[in-house]
């Protein structure tokens, strides 16, 4: 995937330099293409969403606590206190994959598709579209809109959130349209090919429910909002009980490690996580706030250091200590402290005897599906927005499931280690639920036990989702009880939490700081301003 990509940004770079149409002119033969076909755009496409994805992950999950590093290094530590390294480039890889990685490529895929009456992927075009846009703006709040792509313009104005929440679920209309529709020729085979969706296998209903996720997840946010317990909670119980009615049809994008072009951002061989190999520390590392939510913490008080649990996901996701002082045991770091915590592990686990890479552990292998949307964490959503309308009786029905959803996500896509661990048993899963660490009815079940849960199955890999959970509860220990709460002296900005990335500075704070300007953007603080979408 990672090879073909390549191919492609450098033909989008040739119908941009000067001098290309004239090339292209003198050109028109078979074997220099001048359009690109839909059908060999998917693919790196789909690697696109998850290279892009996972890059900038690495940053979230440390202002989210899934993850921090074990590093004292400012490069380290800076998002975990919530703030940004001076003329960086990190936190826009994003930026990055929805106007460049994905970019042209992704508008000729839809041109192409929509102009041939390839209308299956059009209908995967416009998902993937709506998908990455909601992805930019709830990172970052104002966005390029409609303008990122007009030729010539240099400099380009933002777009807030309203306008742009808007204009994705048009991209959702004109997917659901095209999933409706059939093409002339038959693609089913391409499709289903390995070089073709690798999500899907082209299968439209579940496509269709993937545009229904998108629509659920963005309601969800709107909590703030005074429609949400008469409007918007409406929407997210239908969209969500119109998406995945399982796992098995989470989106998730396929990988088969038979080679480094062809393997999950999160395992370690592409080494995004461990960046610069088995001793890097600046990500990767365990955190208290998931060892303690795993470890008794969802309800009760959280047993330190544990060798086990009554919740059989800690051994499953998390990998215990091979440090001789604590041996078998679940260790994890305070955020923000850095190196303060020994032989800390790294969430591949360690590496074998004699073996110069580590096996993978949970969906942080090579083989590993790459998640982008699944059904618990849908379902998490819908029993939120069912328990702030008061219909506390459903809300609990849906918290169940996505719990028990969560442990089948374990066995589906939890399992690609080269050791895996062992399935979750059907009888842990009803100790559990059965256990002082669920709600056992719909009277005492609260707004902390689902948002908790629901950041369990985020966890590793929903880092911009789990983001906006935490910032539409704006950082409250009442609702995400083991979010360790920073001291204000730690906090770098002000001693405020962020709301929002930095965009992307090789691209707006070198070419279009003007437009910048007029949104606060040059402001230091800038990133603990509240985007729209968690504001009243």
């Amino acid at each position: 995937m990672k090879r073909l990509y390549k191919l492609y940004i450098a033909a989008a770079v040739l119908l941009t330099v000067g001098g290309c149409k004239k090339y292209l002119d003198i050109n028109t033969n078979p074997a220099v293409p001048q359009t690109s076909k839909a059908e060999l755009l998917l693919p790196p496409i789909l690697f696109q969403m998850t290279n892009g994805t996972s890059q900038d992950y690495r940053l979230l999950w440390k202002f989210t606590q899934n993850m921090i590093g074990a590093s004292t290094d400012i490069a380290s530590l800076y998002p975990e206190k919530h703030s940004f390294v001076a003329n960086s480039d990190n936190g826009g890889v994003i930026w990055r994959m929805t106007y460049v990685d994905l970019g042209l490529n992704l508008e000729n895929l839809i041109n192409d598709a929509v102009t041939n009456q390839k209308y299956e992927y059009a209908a995967i075009g416009y998902a993937i579209k709506a998908w990455a846009y909601q992805q930019t703006t709830d990172l970052h709040g104002p966005i390029i809109l409609d303008e990122a792509f007009t030729p010539g313009m240099l400099k380009f104005p933002y777009h807030d959130q309203p306008e742009v929440y808007a204009k994705v679920r048009f991209y959702c209309e004109q997917s659901l349209k095209y999933s409706m529709m059939k093409s002339p020729l038959n693609y089913a085979t391409q499709l289903a090919s390995v070089t073709g969706d690798g999500i899907y296998k082209g299968d439209m209903a579940k496509w269709r429910k993937f545009v229904y996720a998108i629509y659920a997840l963005q309601y969800s946010h709107l909590i703030n909002k005074p429609e949400f317990k008469t409007m918007y909670a409406d929407s997210v119980v239908k969209y969500v009980n119109l998406s995945f009615a399982n796992e098995s049809e989470s989106a998730t994008v396929y990988f088969s490690a038979a080679s480094q072009d062809d393997t999950n951002p999160f395992g370690p061989t592409l080494g995004y996580i461990n960046t610069a190999g088995a001793t890097a520390t600046y990500y990767g590392r365990i955190s208290t706030t998931i060892l303690n939510y795993l470890a008794g913490g969802v309800k009760g008080t959280p047993t330190v250091n544990p060798t086990s649990s009554l919740d059989p996901r800690l051994s499953r996701m998390l990998p215990a200590s091979t440090a001789t002082a604590t041996l078998g045991r679940y260790i994890a770091g305070v955020p923000t402290q850095g190196s303060s915590t020994s032989g800390l592990p790294i969430v591949f686990g360690s590496i074998p005897a004699g073996a110069t890479i580590y096996n993978g552990k949970y969906i942080f292998a090579d083989a590993a599906r790459y998640p982008i949307m699944t059904y618990s964490q849908l379902r998490f959503a819908k029993a939120e927005a069912l328990f702030l309308q008061g219909k506390t009786t459903d809300a609990y029905t849906a918290y169940r499931e996505g719990i028990s959803g969560h442990m089948v996500f374990c066995n589906t896509y939890g399992r690609s280690s080269k050791t895996p661990d062992p399935l979750i048993t059907d009888a842990e899963i009803n100790t559990y639920l059965t256990s002082t660490e669920v709600a056992q009815s719909a009277a005492t079940l609260t707004i902390a036990d689902i948002m908790g849960q629901k950041y369990i199955a985020q966890w590793g890999w929903a880092g911009l989702e789990q983001w906006t959970d935490l910032r539409k509860y704006h950082y409250d220990a009442n609702v995400f009880r083991q979010f360790y709460q920073i001291p204000a002296a730690d906090l770098l900005l002000g001693g405020k939490y962020a709301y929002r990335f930095r965009p992307r500075y090789n691209s707006e704070y070198v070419w279009n700081a003007e437009e910048l300007r007029k949104w606060g953007g040059l402001d230091p603080d800038y990133m603990t301003k509240e985007t729209w979408f968690s504001q009243p």
